[in-house]
């Protein structure tokens, strides 16, 4: 526990038969339950954990409240529809199994999905065993060993002390990331979390591609686990699902770390394309969502104002280029005048909608 509030850590694997006992050794003693999601592993993560842990009891008993009844009476209504969701909301989640014989009473608790899901499922299975737990902060760390627990503490504090929703790990403004992140990561780094601030609205975030992570039992709460993109663009897609629910968010430094055994599973040109229609997606839920549905915003309107403008000025560049490129042709007044004012009223429809919308999330930012 950290001041009187329990403490999880999910730790996603998919064959880190060699590196996962280094993670659960290494984590540290505040540390109250450790989840375990194996996501339907080829190797034997799950007998290498089962054969090296000697002890895993633990001093604090957790009970699912999805196990209590709830006595219904005239104000209790919304309670027991929560609940009701709650258990309904199962079946929408990866399938999968709890190995431990006894977890209200172990430290480590390992869930094993029956097919897999991808690393979004695994975080998204151990979030739902935390949210019903009801676990005060909830922590990500990888089944590779590329998070020093030293740091793990600084993570949680904001979510612990502060009551900050969401708090991420950042390696981008470390001193040694430029030396110790491959430049092909750090570019792609980079250019993905450009993407995700505009998609997401939290614009003050920098590493949006980091796992690891800190939420609050509110955050889980607030956003639907089981909708949570399934595969590596799961950070993107939760940002854009915290911003809606009004959630706050924290960065803090972290350093990067590579070289300690993991074989990376990551295919950049595979996961990048995903990603980017993903955020494209997201952009326009937001949006919808945030600024027409629930509270409508001026900037609603800016944006979409600059979008249609965008293709409709496409026509008339299209002409100019093609009058251009024609011999003896003469490129038509009208049409450079409509060109250079629909870019200009276009550019600051956007230049607007994106300004609101930074004022609008300064908030969230903490």
């Amino acid at each position: 526990m950290l001041n009187n509030k329990t403490i999880a850590v999910v730790v996603p694997c998919y064959n880190e038969s060699k590196q996962i006992m280094m993670v659960l050794d290494s984590m540290p003693s505040f540390v109250d339950r450790i989840i375990v999601v194996d996501d339907s592993s080829k190797d034997d993560t799950v007998g290498t954990i089962m054969k090296h842990l000697s002890s895993n009891s633990s001093e604090l008993e957790l009970t699912s409240n999805l196990e209590s009844e709830i006595i219904p009476n005239i104000y209790n209504r919304a309670d027991i529809e929560v609940r009701q969701k709650s258990i309904d909301e199962i079946q929408k989640f990866t399938p999968s199994e709890i190995i431990n014989t006894n977890p209200n009473k172990e430290r480590i608790i390992i869930i094993k999905h029956l097919t897999n899901g991808g690393v979004g499922a695994a975080i998204a299975t151990g979030y739902k065993w935390c949210k019903d737990h009801n676990i005060d902060c909830t922590a990500v760390m990888a089944g590779d060993g590329q998070m020093d627990p030293d740091e793990l503490e600084s993570i949680c504090r904001p979510v612990i002390d502060e009551g900050i929703d969401y708090v991420k790990g950042n390696r981008l403004i470390h001193k040694s990331a430029w030396v110790i992140i491959p430049r092909i990561r750090f570019l792609g780094n980079s250019i993905l979390s450009i993407l995700t601030k505009i998609a997401s609205g939290y614009w003050n975030v920098s590493d949006t591609q980091s796992g690891y992570t800190a939420i609050s039992n509110n955050a889980l709460n607030s956003v639907p686990l089981y909708d949570i993109y399934k595969r590596y663009g799961m950070p993107n897609d939760l940002l854009v699902k915290l911003n809606i629910a009004f959630c706050t968010i924290r960065e803090v430094k972290i350093k990067p770390i590579y070289g300690v055994g993991e074989k990376s599973k990551l295919n950049i040109i595979k996961v990048s394309l995903p990603i980017l229609f993903l955020l494209f997606r997201c952009f326009f839920k937001r949006l919808q969502i945030k600024y027409l549905y629930r509270s409508f915003h001026p900037l609603y309107l800016l944006y979409w104002a600059a979008f249609i403008i965008g293709i409709i000025n496409s026509y008339f560049f299209y002409q100019l280029v093609i009058n251009f490129f024609t011999p003896n042709s003469k490129t038509p007044t009208d049409y450079l005048i409509i060109f250079i004012f629909l870019t200009i009223s276009g550019f600051q429809s956007l230049l607007f909608a994106m300004w609101m919308d930074i004022q609008d999330n300064e908030r969230l930012s903490k």
